[in-house]
């Protein structure tokens, strides 16, 4: 068993992360996130540039690049590709 703590937390919709918010959020440091989002595989909700802001799609879709990239050791472009078809099958399927 893993002894290190897990975070574990609520990002409501109308609420929006900073880049260190969402850094801290996924367990990374923001030159990683800022490499991605200049690479353009996630997007910013709002605030370009010096104050950009993520909602909870954005949060979502950057840990599972982070996983992707993680457990099949997959560059960063790759990685998005995968969550790109994992978020069109999504939409895809019918919701029950």
């Amino acid at each position: 068993m893993d002894d290190e703590p897990v975070l574990l937390g609520l990002v409501i919709d109308e609420h929006t992360l900073s880049l260190e918010e969402l850094a801290c959020a996924c367990g990374v440091n923001t030159d990683w996130l800022h490499q991605r989002l200049n690479a353009g595989l996630f997007s910013c909700c709002t605030g370009e540039g010096a104050d950009p802001r993520f909602s909870s799609p954005e949060l979502h879709r950057v840990r599972r690049i982070l996983a992707i990239e993680r457990d099949f050791d997959a560059n960063p472009e790759l990685a998005a590709f995968v969550v790109d078809l994992i978020e069109e099958l999504q939409k895809l399927r019918p919701q029950p």
